[in-house]
């Protein structure tokens, strides 16, 4: 996605008021360096580790996390872990 790596899995659904997605990164996935011009993310992970990179700080993606890359900000994901990240 975005040039990353590997697949990316995602369904999605978006109005104009906003969109929620669910994502799965499989082991090596990665989605490359975009920005959100239109709005803020939130990631919840479900499962899965990995690495989120927002405006070139680097934060840990582990089950239980919330990360959060505000609009207008570089962004990255990637998968560190030996099992599928799942995002929502």
């Amino acid at each position: 996605m975005n040039g990353g790596e590997g697949f990316v899995f995602a369904k999605m659904f978006a109005d104009d008021n906003g969109k929620i997605m669910l994502s799965r990164l499989p082991q090596g996935a990665s989605i490359d360096l975009h920005w959100h011009t239109g709005s803020s993310e939130v990631n919840y992970v479900v499962s899965g580790r990995g690495e989120a990179c927002c405006d070139g700080q680097a934060e840990p993606l582990a089950a239980g996390l919330c990360h959060y890359c505000p609009k207008g900000a570089s962004y990255s994901i990637r998968n560190t872990g030996q099992e599928e990240l799942v995002l929502f």
